[in-house]
């Protein structure tokens, strides 16, 4: 049973480690939304080239005021058009470049509508204790697992550990739900240049989403150890209470020794209700040690029918 428990421990333990690494992963990443952005090709700039570049338009006109340039933009069609790939994350929003080589990022904090950044604000902050409270937790179950630390000091280490598990577990649901209306307002209303013609969630969201369920999982399971220990040594208790009054009970009555062997060997095992069965042969005890009723007729113990002592 120690065994059990100590690997109940562990596990907990594990999940915990899972959740908060999967959690920092994604909170550090910018990979919760990505999709593309239809924008117009640019004009090609610097020396010209023998390769066709397919991100901008190249005219054999160096004049602005040419009318074979207004022409070719306007019957170009689909062609004038580039999809940038964009990612977004809490903190960051990255897009392709002119060139289609690397990324340019800026704040997500300033493509958030304005009248909506206090969500934001409140996605950062619950995100910030779903970190802190799954590291207290984490580091609660390392301090349970020190040896020096009494039986019942364990269970209330083990108690706070679950706690603040769990509450960790509410503050990211909170989080990465706040996250998700956010960046559905930014979609609907943020600004011209950066609005996205296709989007879908991508993998540090999934992170997320699996660092909660982790820790749900963690805080299930110290809970259950921490209830399963309560329910072991209420248990334990009221066998020990239940014997010391079957004790006392044969000290009143000033029963022999062996009446109290007998007694203890009869103790159901489970905790369940004794009843009587038919009373002893020959003054011996039942070979199935099950429960019977004595006694005390004049001098010493005698089977009886009637009201006496409860094994």
């Amino acid at each position: 049973m120690r065994l059990e428990r100590g690997r109940r421990a562990s596990l907990a333990l594990t999940l915990n480690f899972v959740a908060f690494a999967f959690a920092l992963s994604a909170v550090t990443t910018s990979y919760w939304c990505e999709g593309t952005r239809k924008v117009p090709k640019p004009f090609c700039t610097g020396p010209v080239v023998k390769a066709k570049q397919w991100f901008c338009i190249r005219f054999n006109s160096s004049n602005i005021n040419d009318t074979r340039l207004v022409q070719y933009i306007f019957e170009s069609g689909e062609e004038k058009f580039l999809l940038r790939k964009f990612h977004t994350g809490i903190f960051f929003s990255c897009e392709q470049a002119a060139d289609m080589n690397g990324f340019d990022c800026r704040d997500f904090f300033d493509i958030a509508p304005e009248h909506e950044r206090g969500v934001l604000w409140l996605c950062i902050v619950a995100e910030s204790l779903y970190l802190a409270l799954l590291f207290t937790g984490g580091a609660l179950m390392m301090l349970e697992q020190c040896p020096c630390f009494s039986v019942m000091n364990k269970l209330k280490i083990s108690a706070f550990a679950a706690v603040c598990t769990a509450l960790s577990g509410l503050c990211g649901m909170v989080a990465h739900m706040m996250f998700t209306t956010i960046f559905q307002l930014a979609v609907a209303m943020g600004p011209e240049d950066w609005r996205p013609k296709t989007w879908d969630y991508s993998w540090s969201y999934a992170l997320a989403w699996s660092s909660f369920g982790t820790c749900m999982g963690s805080a299930v399971t110290a809970l259950n150890r921490y209830t399963k220990t309560i329910v072991e040594f209420k248990y334990k208790r009221r066998n020990i209470a239940k014997s010391l009054l079957i004790k006392q009970k044969m000290m009143e009555k000033d029963l022999p020794d062996q009446m109290w062997d007998m007694c203890l060997t009869a103790v159901p095992a489970d905790g369940a209700e004794a009843r009587p069965p038919p009373p002893p042969l020959n003054g011996h005890k039942p070979s199935t040690g099950a429960p019977y009723v004595v006694e005390m007729v004049g001098g010493g113990p005698e089977p009886h029918q009637g009201r006496g002592v409860y094994c």
